[in-house]
């Protein structure tokens, strides 16, 4: 996912799109007034700047004459404001055409008309714009400086919508130099202000940033959720051939899931739309993401031809950041053609570039690179030495990717200089950060290192216990009388002990296979109490009816949420344990499955930050059957807002997860049914967490109350769930 968060530079900043049909009723209405207003005075200066501003990406030519005509009228009449208009589009133009120097001091220039002229709102647009020059230029700390005096202005000014774009612009600079959290922070509070103000695009545009982002971390599904979300905004407003950077987000996330044919469909459309826009910037984006997609293909001939060609374009236009970037596309690419030399200077340059851009994304790339060339030589200290600061960054920075990268060319590193301890580590550390874990390839490869590792034990052992049987052979020449009484209380002795030990065992199997089979009976129970006919034919029967009222969009939603529900659940049932954030999606899935049709309920989600989901493994199934029953029970012959709020919390080594409603309450249920019926998934997840309490050695238990003795209204389900904690990298690297 490298090539994503570089897509966040792509600038929306003077892009004001609105619908079309509009746009063309706005433009005509202008020429008109235009036709009807001959006279050289400030009200045609308007009228040409206005004009200017909506047709400035469709007719350039007749844009650039409209602007001419303004200027030349400004300045032959004094008019101040038309001057300062004119100098700050043509400061945009410059950064279009990649001139920062040139468009920094017509901003400034601007500005001062703008201060003179006291137009507080036409100095916040000018400070935005030298804020994206420096931000091309990668001069994060001056561009940060400008969108925070720009968001300053338009605050006191109370315009939230110029407030939104300036953090927008400052999300992107987090996000390009790995600070996700507040990356996430601007964006949020950016998409919060847009939805206030009814900024439809600028939503847009907030999902598609989130999205890069968990794209970047290595978070497919949720990346493709939000780009899907953004993809449907910009449908209902006909804007579907103006979202180049959302098409080439969706077109690596394609090709990272394995899809070529569906990421080569969109970075084409991206292509085409930045050619017609005459983007450098876009462009050189298109091509390094093609040639990402070749190399996946095993192309490697077009794959370093698409590399090279953005690296000229970047180097042309002084992209320093997309220079670091293509030349690590164009190193990768040169050792797989065993241009080993070149791949080593192009390596280099790039840490270089990366180091002076303060991409750390870059630099961790650059450091993986030349630990591979050092390997190649068989420079086994200088390949370790960089392939450990290129993990350094990557767990900093939670970087999926290259995490799995790094662990497996330790792997690699380790094998090849002996330690193969150490080569196992790190092959089950790559395993787990690979999506493809269970296939045969990488079990070989396991059971390889495995058994290396474990001969060389057996080796060392066997030496050892010659020794030892040399030494009883000495000592019991010596002693033969004492020996042979000894050996005859030693057989007697070891008789009575494998017979008590295979007892022992005995019991202790069937007590184990009794245990197995009890908590076999139990999650097959759950599982039929997830997956019920009654619930497979209801989700089947809005199916249906989706699909008769030809609702395809809504049909194929539904269908692939219901599909991927049922894949989790069948695919969770089989494990003991599984991952916390497995276990948040399925719910999260069942909940968005139960709610598409009608949207009954609102519901919500929410995680401690203390808890970081991949870390925490727990025994699956176990929060849904809860949701299902206030979703079941909760609400009857209830009107109003019906919520579900489900918390999860970690205090004194417990893990808590609490699911509350605000419906009639349990004590109601109960009153209607049978005082001693149990809930049946109150009870067999009781039944589960006593087994499987004892299995990892930690208390699990759940306890349904009414709220009204908290006076409020509905039912709180507290469940204590039973966990195995893995411990991070980040955590045994900080130790000592």
């Amino acid at each position: 996912m490298k090539f994503i968060k570089y897509i966040l530079t792509l600038s929306v900043s003077i892009i004001f799109i609105v619908n079309v049909q509009a746009q063309n009723k706005k433009i005509d209405s202008l020429r008109t007034g235009l036709e009807n207003n001959k006279a050289e005075d400030s009200i045609r200066v308007n009228l040409l700047i206005r004009l200017y501003y909506e047709i400035q990406d469709l007719e350039k030519e007749k844009a650039r004459l409209l602007l001419n005509e303004a200027e030349t009228i400004s300045k032959k009449i004094n008019y101040s404001t038309g001057k300062a208009d004119v100098i700050y589009y043509k400061g945009h133009i410059d950064v279009k055409k990649s001139n920062y120097k040139e468009s920094i001091l017509k901003f400034k220039e601007a500005i001062k008309l703008y201060r003179f002229l006291n137009n507080r709102k036409g100095e916040s647009y000018a400070n935005n714009g030298i804020g994206m020059a420096y931000y091309y230029q990668s001069d994060f700390s001056n561009a940060i400086v400008y969108y925070k005096k720009s968001a300053e202005i338009d605050e006191s000014l109370n315009d939230l919508k110029g407030v939104a774009g300036s953090l927008n612009n400052i999300g992107n600079i987090y996000a390009d130099q790995g600070n996700y959290i507040e990356a996430i922070r601007n964006y949020t509070r950016s998409k919060e202000l847009k939805l206030k103000v009814k900024d439809t695009m600028g939503v847009a545009r907030a999902y598609t940033n989130i999205g890069s982002i968990f794209g970047e971390q290595g978070n497919y599904p949720r990346a493709l959720e939000n780009f899907n979300t953004a993809v449907g905004i910009y449908e209902k407003l006909g804007l579907s051939n103006y979202t180049a950077r959302l098409m080439l987000n969706m077109g690596m996330v394609y090709n990272n899931l394995g899809n070529i044919e569906k990421a080569l469909t969109y970075v084409n459309k991206a292509l085409e739309v930045a050619k017609k826009q005459n983007s450098q910037v876009t462009i050189a984006m298109c091509l390094s993401l093609k040639g990402t997609i070749y190399k996946t293909q095993l192309d490697y001939i077009n794959a370093l031809e698409q590399f090279q060609k953005a690296l000229e374009i970047r180097q042309t236009i002084n992209d320093k950041r997309g220079v670091g970037i293509s030349l690590n596309d164009v190193a990768d690419v040169q050792i797989l053609v065993q241009q080993e030399a070149k791949a080593f200077k192009n390596f280099k340059e790039a840490g270089i570039v990366n180091k002076e851009v303060g991409s750390p994304i870059g630099l961790c790339r650059s450091y993986l690179g030349l630990a591979r060339c050092f390997n190649s030589q068989k420079q086994y200290q200088k390949a370790l030495n960089y392939v450990l600061k290129s993990q350094e960054i990557a767990v900093e920075m939670k970087l999926l990717e290259l995490q799995k990268e790094t662990a497996e060319l330790l792997s690699i590193i380790y094998k090849n200089t002996g330690d193969y301890k150490k080569s196992l580590t790190n092959y089950q550390q790559y395993k787990i950060l690979n999506d493809s874990i269970f296939n045969k390839e990488n079990i070989e490869k396991i059971t390889q290192i495995e058994y290396e590792y474990k001969y060389k034990q057996a080796l060392d052992s066997a030496s050892i216990r010659e020794l030892k049987l040399t030494k009883t052979v000495l000592n019991t020449s010596q002693n033969l009388k004492k020996s042979q009484r000894n050996l005859l209380f030693g057989i007697v002795a070891f008789l009575i002990t494998t017979l008590v030990l295979g007892i022992i065992i005995l019991l202790l199997k069937l007590r184990n296979q009794k245990s197995k089979t009890q908590n076999v009976i139990i999650e097959q129970k759950l599982l039929r109490s997830q997956m019920t006919p009654h619930f497979i034919f209801n989700s089947l029967s809005v199916l249906q009816g989706m699909i008769l009222d030809k609702e395809q969009k809504k049909s194929v939603s539904y269908l692939s949420k219901f599909s991927k529900l049922l894949r989790i659940i069948l695919e969770n049932s089989r494990d003991r344990t599984v991952l916390l954030s497995q276990e948040l999606m399925a719910v999260e899935n069942y909940l968005a499955l139960q709610n598409l049709e009608n949207e009954l309920y609102v519901y919500t989600i929410s995680v401690e930050d203390t808890i970081d989901t991949s870390l925490f493994k727990i025994p699956p199934m176990l929060i849904q059957p809860f949701v299902e029953n206030a979703i079941e029970h909760a609400f009857v012959n209830l009107t109003g807002d019906r919520l579900i709020n489900i918390e999860l919390s970690y205090s004194n080594q417990e893990l808590l997860c609490i699911i509350t409603d605000n419906g009639v309450g349990v004590d109601y249920l109960m009153e209607r049914k049978n005082q001693d019926k149990k809930s049946l998934s109150t009870t067999i997840t009781t039944e589960r967490l006593k087994i499987l309490s004892k299995d990892v050695k930690m208390k699990g238990s759940v306890t349904i109350e009414d709220r009204k003795k908290y006076n409020k209204q509905g039912t709180i389900v507290t469940l204590t769930i039973p966990y195995i904690k893995i411990e991070s990298i980040e955590n045994i690297n900080n130790r000592g």
